[in-house]
């Protein structure tokens, strides 16, 4: 099912689907469509091409960049991207650290900052986990001690994503120790060329290395590099959250996968017949598309909401918990359909015209690891568990 548009936000739809046609290189759209590994260089290609058009950073006052657009239009500028196939950006410096700086930062930080973050020249990392703070984050240890000029760094984060790419790293670290957990805790831009900083990679299920462990021995960090006030950082941190989980619906992508479903699934036969014309397949299919249509309309509510100014943050992490599901279940059902052609991990499938024959039908060899590199989004920006409780007690009082 389709939500109408507008006439105004139809004729939205068809400026960025244009541009998109144009504009968007085959490539790159076939690595997103085909589930293929995505390179750094792929992500600041599209980025390039992103910029020039001025749409890199659709949610910022134009000001500072951005588009100017309603909710609704960034909404549709999302999906329509998504169904293209274009490489969603990396979110820690558009979506994250960008409108952290917006909202919190000095007036040298935008100036310098925020056009390296539209242009690419820095490409940012998170550092929040750590090994004992990971959905308790006000937990966490890394210390930062006054120094002079400088902050003197010590600790280590851990799921830190694109470390071993990023120049540069927005951190939360402790900077007292009295008062409830989340008081004390400053918000830092810490380069990663800094002498002490040591990365190491961490590989995941589906054998990438995505995530890395960040470590801090002494490393120095000049005071101007403070985000809010001393010991304010928590603030920052659950704006930053809040700009994290309200992107995390994806309903372009999960749309995209939905279409993807229905294509493979009419072209793999089991027992003489498509397997969409299974009824078993049929019903579990059509559980999806339902759970997706929720999803969109939830968003779409939300979205206006939004532009009103009424919402309080636990849209947020409603988005995030739908969001993730429907994906999961999308990728889950894609390994139904491709059955054992998707058993077989061999790196070189992720990549885009590998010379190795293949094993099944072409779209089966990234499944598997698409699905097992899924698992995460129901961990990262706050586990499933820790998004019921923050609705629990803002909406149900518990």
């Amino acid at each position: 099912m389709d939500f109408d548009d507008s006439p105004a936000e139809s004729t939205f739809r068809e400026e960025v689907r244009a541009f998109l046609k144009g504009h968007l290189p085959a490539d790159l759209s076939g690595k997103v469509l085909g589930h293929r590994r995505l390179h750094k260089e792929d992500f600041l290609r599209w980025q390039a091409i992103l910029l020039k058009r001025g749409w890199v950073a659709p949610a910022w006052p134009k000001e500072h960049g951005g588009t100017g657009w309603s909710a609704i239009e960034r909404g549709i500028f999302d999906e329509e991207c998504a169904l293209a196939g274009a490489p969603e950006l990396p979110a820690f410096g558009v979506r994250m650290i960008g409108p952290v700086l917006i909202a919190f930062g000095t007036e040298a930080q935008k100036q310098h900052l925020l056009p390296r973050i539209l242009d690419g020249s820095d490409w940012w990392c998170q550092g929040y986990s750590e090994p004992g703070a990971g959905s308790d984050l006000a937990a966490l240890s890394t210390r930062a001690e006054i120094d002079g000029a400088d902050f003197v760094v010590n600790g280590q984060k851990i799921w830190t994503t694109y470390a071993h790419y990023a120049n540069m790293m927005f951190a939360l670290v402790r900077t007292a120790s009295t008062g409830k957990k989340q008081e004390g805790i400053s918000f830092l831009l810490v380069d990663m060329t800094t002498p002490g900083i040591t990365v190491r990679p961490i590989i995941t299920l589906d054998g990438e290395h995505e995530i890395n462990e960040v470590f801090f021995d002494n490393v120095r960090v000049p005071r101007a590099n403070l985000v809010g006030e001393l010991n304010q950082g928590w603030t920052c941190a659950k704006y930053l959250l809040g700009h994290e989980r309200f992107g995390a619906a994806r309903v372009g992508r999960a749309k995209r996968e939905v279409a993807f479903l229905r294509r493979i699934a009419t072209e793999r036969i089991v027992d003489g017949i498509p397997l969409a014309e299974s009824p078993a397949f049929a019903e579990k299919l059509a559980r999806l598309e339902i759970d997706l249509m929720a999803l969109e309309c939830t968003s779409l509510r939300m979205s206006v909401a939004a532009t009103e100014g009424a919402i309080d943050g636990t849209e947020a992490s409603l988005l995030k918990l739908l969001g993730a599901r429907v994906a999961q279940a999308a990728s889950a059902l894609a390994l139904d359909v491709a059955g054992p052609y998707a058993l077989p991990y061999r790196p070189a499938d992720f990549e885009l015209n590998s010379d190795l024959e293949p094993v099944g039908p072409d779209y089966s060899g990234p499944l598997a690891a698409y699905y097992m590199n899924l698992r995460k989004i129901t961990i990262y920006g706050g586990t499933d568990e820790v998004q019921h409780n923050i609705i629990a007690k803002a909406r149900l009082g518990l």
